[in-house]
């Protein structure tokens, strides 16, 4: 049983990987100033990266969370979302609404890839 795990830290790993299913943690964006469409944008392009490194990608996604933390920006996320997946292969998802770690995060997302 082999368990790999990426960009550790004290309190997590950023994606951890086992019987070929990689596991990340909910990712948010870098720059809290932006707005949904911004930090949605950076939270794929975060997603995107630890898929690569993990060996895999969004073709392979299996399930997705996501939380907003007001429902009227549901839909501008939705917008960048459906951009950037791959409407061949879209995963399992739920959308919630919730307050986050931080009050300038607006959208937090959380996936699970096949390798």
């Amino acid at each position: 049983m082999e368990i790999t795990r990426h960009n550790p830290g004290p309190r997590m790993s950023q994606a951890v990987e086992h019987n070929g299913v990689v596991y990340l943690a909910g990712q948010v964006a870098n720059d809290q100033n932006g707005d949904i469409s911004e930090q949605t944008s950076q939270v794929l392009a975060k997603i995107d990266a630890l898929l690569a490194k993990a060996g895999s990608d969004k073709s392979k996604l299996l399930w997705a969370q996501l939380w907003v933390t007001d429902m009227r920006n549901f839909g501008a996320m939705n917008e960048v979302w459906d951009g950037w997946i791959d409407p061949k292969n879209p995963p399992v998802r739920a959308g919630l609404c919730s307050a986050l770690a931080a009050p300038g995060y607006l959208v937090e997302i959380m996936v699970m890839a096949a390798k």
